[in-house]
């Protein structure tokens, strides 16, 4: 190609050359003059990254300042999404990695909580918690085939006394994305634990504390290079129970000892819970529910085999696995049995209609009035001393009768039973005290129901009837029919409306001895018991006697709230006290539990059997054991409550566990330095009385 001719072209080329050129420095000027910050920003962005630095938890302590609940710095195994070359090839390389001694994580299961924390990605997706030093050296020896898979140190809860008070104390566990919308105040990730239960619920606020963050600067592998700039971590703020952790254990072992033994006689005994209580300022000084909690299962996943223990399978309860989910002190309620009887007596006491030492009854082993309940034995004239002592059925149905439900419900009331206590717990549930008025509307709904059902079933009857009649005259004789039959319907409605929705006679008198529909938790009884002991103030049960700074420093100190004090004169109550002190007498149902106990410290109490209405029949070996006592007599300062599912008598199940108890708290037997066997708790057994 000859010269002239190349020329033009390279002045076309070179023309080209200039306007890209100056496109380009066109592009570069807007982007350095006019973007330069948000560039700036983005590059930084890509070679920054926020490390979150956990806050360890606020520690919890038991009154004489034991921990419960600390802290431990622990691996924790989790994914750096935005880090992951190969999300696929990763998740396989890892979960080949992690079996066989994690088969609960798999592919699927990685990729769902990847897929669950799709919006937050940025955000560390945690896969295992508290992982063991082997598996932390086999991780970094492979670190190059797994990118973005990260072993960081954390603190993490650790319940240094296993299931000591575990339903009290509650657990941590994952926070859910419902959970992270509901919080306004503060910023949490799909990687927090909170607490889902107990204290550890209540007081989440307090005890979280301040999440703190590292600024890293990394390479293009996302290696760290050097650290920037660090926010440390507020440690969340330390609680101080009103349990004594000494007590608590005494009261769980001798659960433990008194269930083992009990079973031999009656297997479905699986299940119970008690309470102590301070009479005189409503602190809760041990609470216990068995099944046991174990908070250390919850803090990471859970297992099959562990949720079985917690949620057992099916709809049907099953009283031989009844799970261990529930604190079953205050989220179950429980028919009192002849622990509601000292209710029935003040009512009655209160009414005018009874004399506590004058007026007698005549047990002739079962009440007089339909439906003829019977009385456990044959107690001849007794009076409210002798009838409380012996829980004679027949004086407290004819108590019942002379105080009118009104007046039992008033008094029942009054001790707080069918309320929530407030105590300072998640989940507490309020019982039920069964009025004239719950009664109408409950069995008019249930009525109503049932005979909608069986209005249904004669119009289709009659429906299918008429269009298979062969003739006028057949029809119009089943519209007769049909007439009849729906006449006859709503006539035995009407009858079993009035009959159901009524307060009847037979409601009062299994009232008045704890059964029928009366349901009350164990914490609820405890503070009955407690309110008759120290003179009639109904005082709020709480679990949390002070919040401390991470320095020491009272945050905030809680003292006791009386919520009012009783309608119910001081003698009524000096009377009842006297009655329940018979109980553990020569005589009384609970004599053979504290004959040994010295006479500055008598023991007032108050024993029952109640059916359980879990169960089909009504056979003796469906009966809780249920107890009541507080001690000293003349100077009361702790309570006890307990119920125990399937334990028959309350003095041969929960009864031994106030023994017990009440050894421990008054120095009569150091039950933490000396093994009670197996032997002494069946010879306890063997002296058992009734009730």
């Amino acid at each position: 190609m000859k010269p002239d001719e190349v020329r033009p072209r390279f002045k076309w080329y070179s023309y080209m050359l200039i306007a890209l050129l100056s496109v380009l420095l066109l592009r570069l000027a807007v982007v350095q003059l006019l973007h330069n910050t948000e560039y700036q920003a983005k590059a930084k962005e890509n070679r920054v990254r926020l490390v979150p630095i956990k806050a360890p938890r606020g520690e919890i302590y038991d009154r004489t300042g034991q921990v419960l609940a600390a802290n431990e710095l622990v691996y924790t195994l989790s994914l750096n999404y935005t880090a992951m070359s190969n999300q696929s090839e990763v998740v396989a390389r890892l979960v080949a990695l992690l079996q066989p001694s994690y088969p609960e994580i798999t592919e699927q299961v990685i990729n769902e909580k990847i897929n669950l924390q799709k919006y937050r990605l940025f955000e560390p997706v945690i896969l295992l918690r508290d992982i063991p030093w082997e598996l932390v050296v086999q991780l970094e020896e492979r670190r190059q085939e797994l990118p973005g898979v990260m072993v960081e140190v954390e603190p993490l809860r650790n319940y240094p006394h296993g299931a000591l008070a575990g339903h009290v104390l509650g657990y941590i566990h994952s926070i859910t994305t419902e959970e992270i919308d509901q919080e306004q105040d503060y910023k949490y990730s799909l990687s927090s634990l909170i607490g889902k239960s107990g204290v550890e619920k209540q007081y989440e606020k307090e005890l979280r504390g301040q999440d703190g963050a590292r600024n890293v600067e990394v390479d293009s592998r996302g290696r760290p290079v050097r650290e920037l700039v660090t926010l440390e971590p507020r440690q969340g703020n330390n609680i101080y129970l009103t349990l004594d952790k000494d007590l608590q254990e005494v009261m769980e072992k001798s659960m433990e000892n008194m269930l083992a033994e009990l079973q031999k006689k009656h297997p479905k005994a699986q299940a119970a819970s008690a309470v102590v209580l301070n009479v005189k300022t409503g602190q809760v000084l041990a609470m216990c529910s068995v099944p046991a909690m174990f908070p250390d299962d919850w803090k990471g996943n859970i297992s099959s085999a562990r949720a079985a223990y917690y949620f057992p399978q099916g709809n049907d309860y099953d009283p031989l696995n009844p799970g261990a989910f529930l604190n079953r002190a205050i989220q179950v309620s429980y028919p009192p049995g002849s622990t509601f009887k000292p209710v029935t007596g003040m009512a009655a006491l209160e009414s005018g209609v009874a004399d506590a030492g004058k007026d007698y009854v005549n047990c002739k082993g079962a009440y007089w009035v339909a439906p003829y309940i019977k009385c456990w034995g044959v107690h001849g004239n007794v009076n409210y001393y002798s009838g409380m002592a012996g829980s004679c059925n027949v004086y407290f149905q004819e108590m019942g009768r002379r105080a009118g439900q009104e007046s039992i419900v008033k008094i029942a009331r009054e001790f707080g039973l069918g309320s929530k206590t407030g105590i300072d717990l998640p989940y507490e549930t309020a019982g039920l005290l069964p009025t004239v008025e719950w009664k109408r509307e409950l069995n008019a709904l249930l009525t109503d129901r049932q005979y909608e059902a069986r209005r249904a079933e004669i119009e289709q009857k009659y429906q299918d009837l008429l269009e298979k009649a062969p003739d006028d005259k057949t029809r119009q004789s089943l519209e007769a029919q049909k007439k009849q039959d729906v006449a006859r319907l709503e006539a035995q409605y009407q009858i079993d409306y009035n009959f159901n929705t009524k307060w009847q006679p037979y409601d009062t008198f299994n009232m008045s001895i704890g059964e029928g529909y009366n349901e009350y938790t164990v914490l609820q009884l405890a503070n009955y018991a407690a309110t008759i002991a120290n003179g009639g103030r109904l005082l709020q049960p709480y679990v949390v006697d002070r919040i401390t700074a991470p320095d020491g420093r009272v945050i905030e100190q809680f003292s006791p709230r009386v919520v009012h004090r009783v309608e119910v004169s001081p003698q009524t109550l000096a009377q009842t006290k006297q009655a329940m002190l018979a109980v553990s007498e020569p005589g009384g149902t609970a004599y053979f539990l504290f004959n040994h106990f010295p006479d500055h410290i008598k023991v007032a109490a108050k024993t029952g059997t109640a059916q359980n209405r879990r169960s089909a029949d009504g056979s003796s070996a469906n009966y809780n054991g249920v107890f009541l006592a507080f001690a000293p007599f003349d100077n009361p300062e702790i309570a006890f409550a307990g119920v125990v599912e399937y334990g028959y008598h309350g003095s041969e199940s929960a009864g031994l566990v106030a023994r017990d108890v009440f050894e421990h708290y008054f120095g009569i037997k150091d039950h933490l330095s000396s093994e009670e066997t197996v032997q002494e708790v069946a010879e306890n057994l063997s002296n058992i009385a009734v009730d």
